[in-house]
């Protein structure tokens, strides 16, 4: 892992950093010392480690809850390269949002298109973050919506460190069989007039999670109109989780 710059906020330490060929972000309090639990964060499709809401929640997470928080580059997204293969897949899928109604099927090609790659990544990232003295091998958890859900599930399903996650605005295509294997407690957030993702198809993935601790959230708008006061619900989540 090479940091690459290094700036402090309002409390908050920003680091960004490679590892290998993926580009990143770590925040953490600042003049923090000794071990803290993790949250990886995943972006939404289209998005990068440093949209804005990714930083802005970031920085609640750690300045209201003391923990470490990273992000990095999807495959395909933000400071990575472009691969031919998944062009074509994007054409694909804006091609079915062009022509509207319901396009499950190639949303669910994308992720597992790039799922293959990610989840690998994520592991190797989380091992290298947690090699630092400020954060340590403590608990961990995810926190990602759309295609932060549709990558992270698959992460969450096969990493043991992750002990709670927070997903949604995602459907159940692609992922049913990965959903049975997550076990973890898990906060789902689904937009009740979602113009991206089917109403059914988000209370069939929040069905076909394993978790016995499982809880819905439901908020009215459209794909991608959280309300602010879910972050404060997410956080208060991982505070009980990962203490």
């Amino acid at each position: 892992m090479r940091f690459t710059s290094r700036t402090s906020l309002n409390g908050v330490t920003e680091q960004q950093f490679t590892l290998g060929e993926i580009p990143g972000v770590l925040w953490t309090p600042e003049d923090a010392v000794g071990a803290r639990p993790l949250i990886l964060m995943g972006h939404g499709g289209g998005q990068h480690k440093k949209t804005p809401g990714i930083v802005a929640r970031a920085h609640r997470f750690v300045t209201e809850g003391g923990f470490a928080v990273v992000a990095v580059d999807a495959p395909n997204h933000g400071d990575r390269p472009k691969s031919e293969e998944f062009a074509r897949v994007a054409a694909e899928l804006r091609a079915a949002l062009l022509a509207g109604g319901d396009n499950s099927t190639q949303l669910a090609t994308m992720h597992t298109f790039l799922a293959g790659q990610t989840v690998p990544e994520w592991q190797a990232v989380v091992t290298a973050v947690q090699e630092l003295d400020v954060v340590g091998v403590g608990p961990m958890g995810y926190w990602g919506m759309s295609m932060g859900c549709g990558l992270g599930a698959p992460f969450v399903a096969a990493e043991p460190r992750v002990r709670a996650a927070v997903l949604g605005l995602h459907g159940v295509h692609g992922l049913a069989e990965t959903a049975a294997r997550v076990t973890v407690p898990v906060r789902f957030l689904l937009q009740w007039d979602d113009d991206k993702v089917p109403r059914v198809h988000g209370l069939a993935l929040f069905d076909a999670l394993a978790s016995a601790d499982k809880t819905l959230h439901a908020n009215p708008g459209k794909h991608g109109e959280i309300p602010e006061f879910e972050t404060g619900s997410s956080l208060r989540f991982f505070t009980r989780h990962l203490g």
